[in-house]
């Protein structure tokens, strides 16, 4: 099966491409914006990986990237949910119109499946009761919630008029190896990466936050599911389904690595969603209960991870 991954060499990207590239079978081909995001994937010599070095602009020709593909995943995003409200227009642009020029393509090369990586923690919004199902009404905050279910829309669009097959992963909060310590995205990672060198962590109000956290190879084995499986949904939560306060997740560290944490507490943000956990039901009744592994654990196994990728 011939694969693409656009963004794919991104902390979804790599942990996707190498359980692709386990499976077998498969001509992989990699699309990033440089040449060195391509690192962490050339390490591995998976087999059946190729690289292309392509950004995903609105004039992209989308068509040289994705003829002869049956499955592309688009994992593509310019910005994140901290930072999207910075640059409302700039990022639609980017994101919407350019994937809607990508799905054209997509239509007139024949594309077999497109899979796309939405979010679970900001398309529900604010107002709504966890566990958020896929049925829950849609009311994003952020302009990155705002991108995700326009992308959601576009696809079904595209499926209605042309018949293009697709799924939706309505993503949790991942984290585990070769997510970036950078503090942009991750909170497990982030706190973990910073206890680990003991730095201050700095918590964005009193730590009552909840979200999804889910590893990041149970994140990938429910992707795989979904988009290598049939169903008569097209969108699908994937997370643990159940919600963890930013101040247990710091409970979690420090007890999980014997760790004393340096925490600073700021003002809370606007675009943090207060609580926000998942309802993965039908995903598990489908494709099977998903037993994900527990905090402690995937802290543990992400800290291990770190000590020996960033020699700690």
């Amino acid at each position: 099966m011939k694969i693409a991954l656009f963004g794919g060499a991104g902390f979804i990207g790599v942990n996707l491409t190498r359980a692709l590239a386990q499976q077998g079978g498969h001509d992989i081909t990699v699309i990033d914006a440089r040449e060195e995001f391509f690192a962490p994937l050339k390490q591995m010599e998976l087999p059946g990986v190729h690289f292309a070095v392509s950004e995903f602009p609105v004039e992209q020709d989308f068509d040289r990237l994705l003829v002869g593909m049956d499955v592309v995943y688009h994992l593509v995003s310019t910005t994140n949910p901290s930072t999207s409200n910075k640059g409302i227009s700039h990022e639609l642009e980017a994101n919407i119109v350019a994937t809607s020029r990508f799905l054209e393509s997509c239509v007139r090369v024949g594309v077999g499946r497109v899979i796309f990586l939405s979010s679970g923690g900001t398309v529900y919004g604010k107002e709504q009761q966890c566990p958020l199902n896929e049925n829950t009404p849609t009311y994003p905050i952020s302009s990155y919630g705002i991108q995700k279910i326009t992308i959601e829309k576009l696809l079904y669009l595209y499926h209605y008029l042309h018949g293009l097959d697709y799924r939706v992963i309505r993503l949790a909060n991942p984290y585990g190896p070769y997510q970036r310590p950078n503090g942009v995205l991750g909170a497990v990672v982030t706190f973990t990466y910073k206890a680990l060198r003991q730095e201050e962590i700095v918590v964005y109000g009193d730590g009552s936050v909840v979200r999804d956290f889910i590893y990041i190879d149970d994140a990938v084995r429910g992707i795989l599911a979904v988009a290598q499986g049939v169903s008569e949904h097209r969108i699908f939560n994937l997370g643990c389904g159940y919600g963890t306060s930013i101040h247990d997740v710091l409970v979690e560290i420090e007890k999980s690595l014997d760790i004393s944490l340096n925490i600073t507490y700021k003002e809370s943000r606007k675009v943090d969603v207060p609580v926000n956990y998942l309802d993965i039901s039908r995903y598990e009744k489908y494709y099977g209960s998903l037993n994900p592994i527990s905090l402690g654990e995937g802290i543990r196994k992400t800290a291990e991870f770190m000590k020996e990728y960033y020699e700690l």
